[in-house]
């Protein structure tokens, strides 16, 4: 494994869902999650680790912690069952499991205790425009029992758009200072990587049609402190009302607060990486433009997942 990294960066991450449920909630009939105060469609970070974790294992095969996972008897593996694979040291979970290395871990089992806060936090995602659910109702051709002769009906509750916006920090001194050697450099890459490709792989009913948008990584020179609040600074600019939108050409990103704020801290930047999707439109101010040409003068890694 290498060295843990060294420089603290920034992750800015855009995708949307039509006619989806990018977040459920079990305790209440599994509407997508909204902001009663602002309408705002709520995901959680457990969400996002979740398409970033199955991506590694599923895609890139590569061993994480947290899954489900079962027996030849069909049961469900027990931490403790899974720890023994690690031999129960901590080194070696840490070592082989990508997901702790960049989320931390709690885990309590007898003789066995391992709490690490995760180099890599996220704060939930939240919809860049109000939203409203719609209940959607259908039926299905098989009966449930032997005594019922015909099928029942389905509901499921969906948005029909949300631009979701999601902003997290890579923290060097949680991947260093723990006594342990957590997110690596290639970790950082290797988790960019799962968050585009592993939003483009959610393919079930509830999260069909999800789609990647903007990814901006902002690495910064060593011993240098982020700025924050990066999914504040960018607008989602359209002249529909907020219900009515359904697509992401219905509008534009308006990039301007975000590019004055990161002048003024340029020369601290080491890095900016990027991917954006064909279909978004860039504004500044109003003026249709392109990521490489606002932040030509930025050392600039475009991504190419």
């Amino acid at each position: 494994m290498t060295q843990p990294i060294n420089n603290r960066s920034e992750i800015l991450f855009l995708y949307d869902v039509s006619w989806g449920n990018p977040n459920g909630d079990p305790v209440d009939e599994n509407k997508p999650r909204i902001d009663e105060e602002t309408s705002r469609n709520i995901v959680t970070d457990v969400r996002l680790k979740r398409t970033v974790r199955d991506y590694l294992h599923d895609y890139r095969g590569l061993d994480i912690f947290i899954k489900e996972i079962r027996d030849d008897n069909k049961k469900l593996v027990t931490k403790e069952n899974r720890m023994e694979k690690f031999k129960n040291q901590n080194e070696e979970v840490i070592k082989q499991c990508i997901d702790i290395r960049l989320f931390g871990a709690t885990i309590a089992i007898k003789d066995f205790t391992l709490a690490l806060t995760g180099p890599v936090q996220f704060k939930f995602g939240k919809s860049l425009h109000r939203v409203v659910p719609a209940f959607v109702k259908g039926t299905t051709v098989m009966p449930s029992g032997e005594d019922r002769a015909q099928g029942t009906f389905t509901e499921r509750y969906v948005l029909p758009y949300s631009l979701i916006a999601f902003y997290g920090v890579v923290n060097e001194k949680a991947a260093q200072n723990q006594g342990y050697s957590l997110a690596t450099d290639q970790d950082i890459q290797l988790l960019l990587e799962a968050l585009w490709n592993g939003t483009k792989n959610l393919i079930s009913v509830s999260k069909a049609e999800h789609q990647p948008r903007m990814l901006i990584w902002i690495q910064y020179q060593s011993d240098k402190y982020h700025i924050g609040e990066l999914d504040n600074m960018i607008q989602f600019v359209h002249e529909k009302r907020d219900e009515e939108i359904r697509s992401i050409k219905e509008g534009t990103i308006e990039i301007n607060q975000l590019a004055q704020v990161l002048q003024k801290r340029k020369n601290e930047i080491h890095t900016i990486g990027y991917q954006i999707d064909d279909q978004i439109k860039l504004t500044i101010n109003g003026e249709n433009t392109t990521f490489p040409e606002v932040f030509s003068d930025y050392p600039l890694k475009p991504f190419h997942f």
